[in-house]
């Protein structure tokens, strides 16, 4: 894409020759420190990708989270995806997951061979020390973001009303009523100088053609896999089916994986319910992605393929709609946000988006994070360190943990 010399300083802001070994141990340490959720992890990635590292500027940054709250799946590590592709392509994209995700996925394996159902899913005060980074670090986000893509008092109003929608309705339905109103908004009042940036400087390597076969091949393996799950009667095709199949269909990732995997997997009589929850309930301690829960479950099974087969076939099939789908959309996205209509929309979503990231901060982020007036100092110290004195978000995560664990 050619871009005019007044851009050619934003364009430095990205490496479009990055190597693919710099983005897996990137996104290894951001998959071992990221606690929080999906909202902290948007946090931490925009910390480390675009504040410090400028990887990207902002608005770029702003432009693809929204884009991967528009798709199904997990969003966090969509949009890591996505930052992989920019640096390095298709094994960038490909290390990106593999570094966020594997080291949740060890930590969630590990529990469930150690698992005595008898027993609580682990907890201490440390782990609440991770929770207060996770506001200090979701906060940070939110005010950066504010600051750049709501300069101008509609904008700024767009994303307040967009929290208040999120709160309002809560879960799943919030996060659909605060992006409708974002997209809804955007054609009654007109776009801020600001929604002509976006995805400038974020480098698409992959081409339309390539990127309809990969869609094509997603929505083929929807109906392909259960097809051949019942003519084979294969276990391993069942359950790949299944996994598949909620990587595929689930909006807003996150929790609302649960009642979808309950459904196929409790309800079908592989695992018991007890077992489910201790697992799920576990999965909330661990870093990284949320979805990394289904490697548990492909341990833990009643039937084969079980154990560490069972794991690795169930956290693959449950990311593989993800990794099909970013790569898919990025071409035609790159091409439809520079339509004015679609900018328009882009200025309104990427209000709605800090609306939810403010909602989110607010319930369930700041609740979970500040319990009492000492994890409330925690909060503000943290959120100093990486305002004011700009620390690695590494090193505060460490430090709120080491505090948790000594005043907690």
């Amino acid at each position: 894409m050619e871009q005019g010399s007044a851009r050619a300083p934003q364009m430095r802001a990205v490496c479009r020759h990055g190597r693919p070994l710099e983005v897996f141990l990137v996104f290894l340490k951001l998959g071992c420190t990221a606690f929080g959720g999906p909202t902290a992890h948007l946090g931490y990635f925009r910390e480390e990708l675009v504040s410090r590292r400028n990887w990207l500027s902002n608005a770029s940054y702003a432009d693809l989270v929204a884009l991967c709250q528009l798709l199904p799946g997990p969003t966090s590590s969509q949009v890591g995806m996505a930052l992989g592709q920019a640096r390095a392509g298709f094994a960038g994209l490909l290390l990106a997951f593999l570094g966020f995700t594997l080291p949740s996925a060890a930590l969630m394996v590990g529990f469930a061979y150690g698992l005595d159902v008898g027993q609580n899913a682990p907890t201490g005060s440390w782990l609440a020390g991770f929770r207060a980074a996770a506001v200090a670090v979701v906060a940070h986000a939110v005010f950066g973001m504010a600051r750049d893509l709501c300069p101008e008092w509609r904008t700024r109003l767009m994303a307040v009303a967009a929290a208040a929608l999120a709160i309002t309705f809560g879960g799943l339905a919030g996060q659909f009523a605060a992006l409708a109103f974002g997209v809804a908004v955007s054609f009654l009042t007109p776009p801020p100088a600001s929604a002509s940036a976006g995805l400038h400087d974020f480098p698409v390597q992959i081409s339309r053609r390539t990127g309809a076969i990969l869609l094509a091949l997603m929505i083929g393996l929807l109906i392909v896999l259960p097809l051949l799950a019942a003519m084979t009667e294969s276990r391993a095709l069942n359950l790949a089916s299944s996994f598949y199949r909620t990587g595929a269909l689930v909006f807003g990732g996150g929790h609302v994986v649960l009642p979808l995997l309950d459904a196929e997997i409790v309800q079908a009589g592989l695992v018991p319910r007890e077992t489910f929850m201790a697992g799920y309930a576990a999965a909330q301690a661990m870093p990284g992605p949320l979805f990394t829960f289904a490697g548990f479950l492909g341990v833990v099974m009643s039937l084969p393929p079980d154990g560490l087969a069972g794991a690795v076939l169930a956290t693959g099939c449950i990311f593989l709609p993800s990794l099909l789908m970013v790569p898919a959309v990025l071409p035609f996205w790159a091409s439809l946000r520079g339509m004015k209509p679609v900018r328009r929309v882009l200025a309104g979503v990427n209000a709605a988006v800090v609306g939810l990231l403010g909602a989110a901060l607010v319930d369930p982020v700041l609740p979970e994070g500040v319990t009492s007036l000492t994890s409330g100092a925690i909060v503000l110290s943290a959120y100093i360190a990486l305002s004011v004195l700009r620390l690695s978000p590494v090193l505060v995560v460490c430090g709120c943990a080491v505090a948790g664990a000594l005043l907690l």
